[in-house]
């Protein structure tokens, strides 16, 4: 039975044209293999760790009505968007920690992030690594940028994946429970999650303005014999005379 109500809207009205085209989602995947079902929900969380627009939340979510209406099973979605997720970061993650470090140390890298600005990041994530990481989960577009700069900052493995792990986890566990929850009314629950995220999203933004900030007031506190350094670095090795 519908937990929640509306009153009618015309068929123009956005908003009927969004539940109809979710209504059609949930038909592809309900007319599908359960196995082809749940690899569409794992790539979607997978792929938001490499291209943070994917919707992995609706992934979720649409797995959650389905698995209400008898096509899936809420434990294995659950795991299998947790598996992937978890899986997407840390080969980003991996990435970033394997070649990271020489990009930051070319020419367009280290004038990204000078080094005493990378030694600052480092320090950053040795003593704030763990619960940047868990926080950053929560938040739109941080959720890839700090598990990537872990790599970067060479972060130990097991610290970098448990926090997106669990991170992970309770967040798909909420969306999960709100699906099933409201299967009859997934319109209104993405709508609610379309709300929430936007106030993540604006919390992120902060975030980011105030890493922005951060970035150009330590660009004046260097060393003076940075740039000779980074400058010498550049030029060829001198030819024979």
């Amino acid at each position: 039975m519908p937990l929640i109500r509306r009153r009618p809207r015309r068929a123009t009205d956005p908003t009927v044209v969004e539940l109809q085209e979710i209504q059609r989602l949930i038909e592809l995947l309900g007319s599908i293999p359960p196995a082809g079902a749940y690899a569409i929900v794992a790539a979607g969380a997978a792929l938001e760790n490499v291209f943070p627009p994917v919707p992995s939340d609706t992934f979720v979510l649409l797995g959650a009505v389905l698995s209400d209406r008898g096509g899936l099973e809420p434990v294995p979605v659950l795991l299998v968007a947790w598996t992937a997720n978890v899986a997407g970061a840390m080969s980003v993650y991996g990435l970033a920690r394997r070649h990271g470090p020489d990009f930051f140390k070319r020419s367009w890298g280290r004038r990204l992030l000078k080094p005493h600005q990378f030694e600052r990041v480092s320090e950053f994530y040795a003593r704030y690594g763990l619960w940047a990481i868990f926080l950053s989960r929560f938040l739109p577009v941080l959720r890839v940028v700090i598990p990537t700069f872990a790599g970067f900052a060479h972060l130990g493995v097991l610290r970098t994946a448990i926090p997106v792990a669990t991170a992970s986890v309770l967040w798909y566990a909420v969306i999960l429970y709100a699906g099933i929850f409201a299967s009859e009314n997934v319109g209104w629950v993405i709508d609610r999650l379309g709300t929430a995220n936007a106030w993540l999203l604006a919390v992120a933004v902060v975030v980011l303005l105030s890493i922005a900030w951060w970035w150009l007031r330590t660009r004046r506190h260097e060393d003076p014999d940075e740039e000779l350094r980074l400058l010498e670095e550049d030029l060829p090795p001198p030819g024979p005379e």
